[in-house]
């Protein structure tokens, strides 16, 4: 199995399952003397942890980092840094009734059509529970990259929505409210559609809006390697998402190019942002944002129909602990992918001069 290493100069290869002994991964090219905060890193991975509060799975995992090589005296060293995190609250037994049958909408039926074999426990490898690996690894790039500062937030749950621009957007009270939406009522009324959409057996999605500031000018690797470009490529990597747009994206198709031009100030910045801080595929130093679209979760407690490994037509229920809505806990692992393209366009950009 391939495809399981991102990155040109800063890499991360993720190893494990969703109920094995383990997951985590080893990073490779992160730059040596970088003080890291340990419990910055640790406080991403909790915002991303199972069990966190009443609208998210109950998978009960501590979600502990535990670091093997790379940091000595709390500070990178230049060698791979590997870690684990130690999976503790698995319930295999939940799965036993999907082992020869598909779950619609998941990722079985193909990776037992590529494969000829599947770990059918929560998914095995094609798990979101991967992803906090890569919370691990974008935490410390989040630390190398300073003074940028990354922030994603919910922006829409199903139909509810943010009708805030992400440049008027205040980040202070993300973290206040357990769906980590800055807007503190829309947030109460996405929490309670949460709830009723968990009552009914049923799951929604959701829309993460991410924002970057302090960006340099001149990240980016044109012609195949533009900035947006691998953007989306980080963010379609992520489990669930199914869209990705950068500054005016879709809605930018229905304006005039005398409405949508950014046009210059004397120092080079830009008296609008509709080109999302990219112009050319090349960061040029206005502030970054995007949209991630999430889908609804496929695993539901509602029957539906579906097929065995012999074809034949059966009747399946979701069992076990299972996110209603996976964008609360996404918004800290839309974060890290964005670190990781930061990261590696930074050390690419010291390859230029």
């Amino acid at each position: 199995m391939s495809g399981n290493i991102y990155g040109t100069l800063f890499r991360l290869a993720t190893y494990g399952e969703s109920h094995g002994p383990a997951i985590g991964g080893v990073i490779d090219g992160c730059p040596a003397g970088i003080e890291l905060n340990l419990e910055a890193i640790q406080r991403d991975l909790n915002r991303r942890k199972p069990g966190q509060s009443a609208i998210v799975t109950q998978r009960k995992e501590p979600d502990e980092v535990q670091f093997y090589s790379g940091i000595f005296e709390g500070k990178t060293t230049g060698t791979p840094i590997g870690f684990a995190i130690h999976n503790t609250n698995q319930k295999s037994k939940d799965y036993t009734h999907i082992k020869d049958s598909y779950r619609p909408s998941h990722a079985d039926y193909v990776y037992d059509e590529k494969y000829g074999v599947r770990d059918y426990r929560g998914g095995g490898r094609s798990s979101a529970r991967e992803t906090a690996s890569r919370v691990v690894a974008g935490a410390i790039a989040k630390q190398f990259l300073a003074p940028m500062q990354i922030q994603a937030y919910v922006s829409g749950v199903g139909s509810l929505a943010m009708d805030t621009h992400p440049s008027d957007t205040d980040f202070s009270t993300i973290e206040e409210n357990p769906v980590r939406c800055p807007d503190p009522k829309m947030a109460a009324e996405m929490e309670a559609y949460i709830k009723q959409i968990r009552k009914e057996g049923d799951t929604v999605g959701g829309i993460i809006t991410c924002v970057i500031k302090n960006v340099p000018v001149g990240l980016g690797e044109p012609a195949f390697d533009k900035l947006h470009a691998e953007l989306g490529k980080a963010m379609l990597s992520i489990n669930a998402v199914k869209g990705f747009e950068y500054g005016s994206g879709f809605a930018g198709t229905q304006m005039k190019g005398s409405e949508h031009n950014d046009l210059f100030n004397s120092d080079g910045t830009t008296q609008t942002n509709r080109s999302g801080g990219i112009q050319g595929g090349i960061s040029n130093g206005m502030d970054i944002y995007f949209n991630v679209a999430f889908k609804p979760v496929a695993t539901i407690m509602q029957n539906q129909e579906t097929i065995n490994s012999k074809g034949e037509k059966v009747e399946m229920q979701g069992k076990g602990r299972h996110d209603p809505c996976v964008v609360p806990r996404a918004v800290p692992i839309v974060e890290a992918m964005a670190a990781l393209v930061l990261a590696d366009f930074s050390l690419q950009k010291r390859t230029n001069k």
